[in-house]
């Protein structure tokens, strides 16, 4: 029969990949180093190929290592699913989720749904992971994260992807620019001005980006925002034009006296939201249930520019 590593030895390998650190791998396994290192070392023998490389002192993986670590954490992923699909059942969607949002969205949507799965599931352990559209993506792909709520993916034969709402995206102009009067901004007078973007890996530096490209205005990738409210206060003093998402502008713009919403005429100027999760999951069940919920939590929102997704 053919070797296959035993969970135990992958949980091992993903401790050390993600410590680097052989005492500090064992004490996360809550085993002694020297069962650790023996399994790990096991593992290496029977697959042929060594995952880590030992320096004086330090660790790191090797190119082998790298192209095992998201597989090994899929397989351990699996056998998880195994346990939610015979033990859970969809009464409580599999018992824990973990999903990845998109800062952009999630601190003014996560409000409106938290109370609703707490209200239908309450038993149901939610662990929610922020971080920017691709690194969600490859959290999502590597199954550390169990299903995303995104803006703007691509279509993929390996991911499933739901649509949540639609939702506008408004230029915002501090009082006293010479756009101040107007109800709706041509994109040709944005010929020359300076925009303000959020930095690489979210959906909205590329729609600055192409707005840009499009009118002519100059991108200013030295000052690119870490999150909206910097990207918000940086508009409000001047130093530049910037775009700002509708579920954004409901929660935060109503204590914002400095700065002006704008309609671009001539542009696309929206934005979907998706639920995603790995294609072929055994939980898609589960994911369709959120997806339900959350677009009730869309729908109770009652924000302007945001409009749950046909059903």
């Amino acid at each position: 029969m053919r070797f296959r590593p035993s969970p135990r030895q992958l949980d091992y390998f993903i401790a050390l990949a993600e410590t680097l650190h052989f005492g500090k791998a064992a004490e996360k396994c809550n085993v002694s180093q020297p069962t650790l290192s023996s399994q790990f070392r096991l593992l290496e023998e029977n697959l042929g190929a060594g995952l880590l490389e030992r320096g004086s002192g330090d660790i790191s993986l090797t190119a082998a290592g790298e192209r095992l670590l998201p597989l090994a954490r899929q397989a351990l992923e699996s056998l998880d699913e195994i346990v939610v699909v015979a033990h859970a059942g969809r009464e409580n969607l599999g018992g824990l989720i973990r999903l990845g949002v998109s800062p952009t969205f999630g601190p003014y949507f996560m409000p409106y749904l938290l109370p609703i799965l707490k209200r239908n599931f309450p038993d149901l352990e939610l662990y929610i992971r922020e971080d920017r559209p691709n690194l969600l993506e490859e959290g999502l792909a590597a199954g550390a994260l169990d299903c995303i709520i995104t803006p703007d993916i691509a279509p993929s034969g390996q991911l499933t992807e739901r649509e949540l709402c639609h939702e506008s995206v408004s230029l915002a102009v501090p009082r006293g620019h010479p756009f101040s009067g107007l109800e709706v901004v041509p994109v040709s007078l944005l010929k020359g001005e300076k925009l303000l973007s959020l930095g690489q890996g979210f959906r909205l530096h590329n729609d600055v980006q192409a707005l840009a490209r499009a009118a002519g205005a100059e991108f200013l990738q030295d000052y690119e925002g870490t999150s909206l409210d910097a990207l918000r206060q940086m508009a409000s003093i001047g130093m530049g034009l910037a775009l700002f998402p509708a579920a954004y502008i409901a929660s935060e713009f109503p204590k914002e006296p400095n700065l002006l919403l704008k309609k671009v005429e001539g542009i696309a100027m929206h934005r979907v939201m998706y639920l995603v999760w790995r294609d072929g999951s055994s939980r898609a069940a589960h994911y369709e249930k959120l997806l339900s919920l959350a677009l009730e939590a869309v729908k109770s929102m009652q924000a302007e520019g945001v409009e749950a997704a046909d059903t």
